[in-house]
């Protein structure tokens, strides 16, 4: 008989291959975010419109993705720095493997699902 929490804890592992897939989707995606935040910072504010109210709402609906590409962009970077040192796949509270699956989705996950969820809760 198989003990499926002994091969559960092996699928979860990264192998070497899983490594390689990440580190690329990851420069692929630092690649894309670069690319993003240039794009949305290079446009100039309008300044003939008789409307500051109207201006200002649109410089925040342009500034509001800007940041948030900015933010994972630099979660990209640091995930690519832990990969580089050699300890990505570890949650960053209780030191436990990140899900093997959650990375293949989310290559930059700091948090195992318990701790995403006991951070969600706190919100």
């Amino acid at each position: 008989m198989v003990n499926t929490r002994i091969t559960g804890r092996r699928d979860r592992r990264l192998t070497p291959e899983d490594l390689a897939a990440l580190r690329d989707s990851l420069h692929e995606q630092r690649l894309f975010r670069e690319e993003q935040v240039r794009q949305l910072t290079a446009a100039p504010p309008r300044t003939d419109d008789p409307d500051p109210r109207a201006s200002a709402a649109r410089t925040e609906v342009r500034t509001e993705p800007a940041a948030s590409a900015r933010m994972v962009l630099a979660d990209v970077e640091a995930a690519l720095r832990r990969l580089a040192e050699g300890r990505y796949g570890h949650c960053h509270l209780c030191r436990r493997p990140i899900d093997r699956a959650h990375l293949m989705i989310v290559p930059q996950a700091r948090y195992c699902a318990r701790c995403r969820q006991v951070r969600e809760a706190g919100r």
